[in-house]
């Protein structure tokens, strides 16, 4: 059975802004309608520990920022998270602690749990990443049909989001190869890897390797 909650695919970060809202919801995609606003609720609040790079940019303790880098609000950057040259943070952009965002590469209305790496050339758009999940260079989260008509979850049986724009959804541990695509909606399961240059579709199981778009394996 196709395993695509929140509570299948992810643990608890021990972060405690990120767990109330990540686990406030059945479904990960239903995240990302309500990521800005709660972003903005935070920073009016205030987060102990955090301090303001601008009026709607929070950042944690011991961030690296290089001078190259664009942050733009609302945005909340955790601690001890590096963000290298070039990366462009375009906003509704949650980042939890220990977390690399890397040359070049581009986030959107993204939620990324502890330890997320997103290290080289990657495009997150509207996508949800777990705990300790990687994206290797140039791999994407695509998050938009060609057609743009909404996006649909193909697990066991079709979910119909209502939503026109979902990129990947990575569960804890999951290891995306270099140069992959994660298709609208891709969702990939705990301790899951994925060779180089998969073109992803639909939802791969946890404890998985996956060799092509239809081809995977249980880890032995």
């Amino acid at each position: 059975m196709s395993k695509v909650r929140v509570k299948d695919l992810y643990e608890k970060s021990e972060i405690a802004h990120i767990d109330e809202f990540v686990f406030s919801k059945e479904y990960p995609w239903e995240l990302l309608g309500e990521l800005k606003g709660y972003i903005l609720k935070l920073i009016e609040k205030g987060l102990p520990g955090y301090k303001k790079l601008k009026d709607d940019v929070l950042v944690g303790e011991d961030v690296k920022i290089a001078p190259t880098a664009t942050i733009i609000g609302p945005t909340i950057i955790g601690n001890k998270v590096e963000i290298r040259p070039g990366a462009y943070i375009r906003g509704s952009v949650l980042v939890g602690d220990e977390s690399v965002i890397g040359n070049s590469s581009e986030l959107k209305n993204a939620l990324l749990m502890r330890h997320v790496q997103v290290p080289h050339y990657n495009y997150v758009g509207d996508s949800v990443l777990g705990n300790y999940s990687h994206m290797g260079a140039g791999s994407i989260c695509s998050n938009l049909r060609s057609d743009g008509k909404e996006v649909v979850i193909h697990a066991d049986e079709e979910i119909h989001t209502g939503i026109r724009k979902i990129g990947g959804i990575l569960g804890d541990h999951a290891d995306i190869g270099c140069g992959s695509v994660l298709n609208p909606g891709t969702v990939v399961g705990k301790n899951t890897q994925m060779y180089p240059l998969t073109m992803a579709r639909g939802v791969y199981p946890e404890n998985s390797i996956v060799k092509s778009t239809k081809v995977f394996v249980a880890k032995k």
